[in-house]
């Protein structure tokens, strides 16, 4: 995994779970994770959730959707803490465990999980090989990787418009492109490899997201997080919608199947 620092602290956890839902640092909320697994079956199935911020899809994959127990990584330990508190909370600590994990090969042995899970974070992992390599090395065979993510539509330089959002952003944004995606998973041995293109869907969402973050509940956004964050933020969503409508940020679906 990509080295960071903590980019998710307290108040921007609490500002992204105001936009998403309790437990959500990114879009689409359950219904979202149940389209990434679609036509999966995760009960009694052993789960890795690689980026597992504050942990509530985490605990939902054993909860909602019947996996035998979860293993949620992340890099950071503000987001670890908080899932491991939700977790508690919700008395599951015999189905979904929460390991905060430094960069490099996942610390788990070969065939290890049946599903590898991710919800918008490999972004933050530049080298989509050595990805695609470590989670097939994990997956037993004929298991699968389900994940979304955020991408750019090609392999060129970002346009200045992108450029712009991508710096707004000040996240260590890796992003790669469909087919980068589909040459990793094909290269590192997966087959039924799929991308499904959700541009269209979130650049509705987050025009009404920008809509509602600068109309009424302004103010008591600035009031709660502070006015320069907000204003920041508003910035962000301003660029993410620029590009979002052109196409050239484009979030996926991405899956494909360990060989059986």
């Amino acid at each position: 995994m990509a080295d960071t620092d903590d980019l998710y602290d307290a108040q921007h956890i609490g500002f992204l779970e105001t936009i998403w839902g309790e437990g959500y640092l990114s879009p689409g909320g359950p219904e979202e994770v149940s389209r990434v697994l679609e036509g999966l079956d995760l009960k009694g199935k052993r789960v890795l959730d690689i980026g597992c911020g504050s942990g509530a899809i985490t605990l939902s994959l054993a909860v909602d959707h019947g996996a035998a127990h979860v293993v949620g990584i992340d890099v950071e330990e503000p987001v670890c803490q908080a899932a491991r508190a939700r977790i508690a909370a919700a008395g599951a600590q015999d189905r979904v465990t929460i390991v905060q994990v430094t960069p490099g090969p996942f610390a788990f042995e070969d065939q290890d999980f049946d599903i590898v899970f991710s919800k918008d974070s490999i972004i933050h992992i530049p080298d989509k090989d050595f990805l695609a390599k470590e989670v097939m090395r994990v997956l037993k065979p004929g298991g699968w990787f389900a994940a979304s993510d955020w991408l750019i539509s090609h392999d060129d330089a970002p346009s200045p418009e992108m450029a712009v959002y991508i710096k707004q952003e000040a996240l260590d944004f890796a992003m790669a492109s469909p087919a980068r995606y589909h040459d990793a998973l094909t290269e590192a041995g997966f087959v039924n490899v799929t991308l499904r293109n959700r541009n269209q869907w979130y650049a509705q969402i987050a025009t009404a997201e920008l809509a509602w973050l600068t109309g009424a509940e302004r103010g008591v956004l600035s009031e709660t997080f502070g006015k320069d964050f907000i204003d920041h933020n508003v910035a962000t969503w301003e660029a993410m919608v620029t590009v979002l409508k052109s196409g050239e940020h484009c979030p996926h679906h991405i899956r494909g199947q360990r060989p059986a």
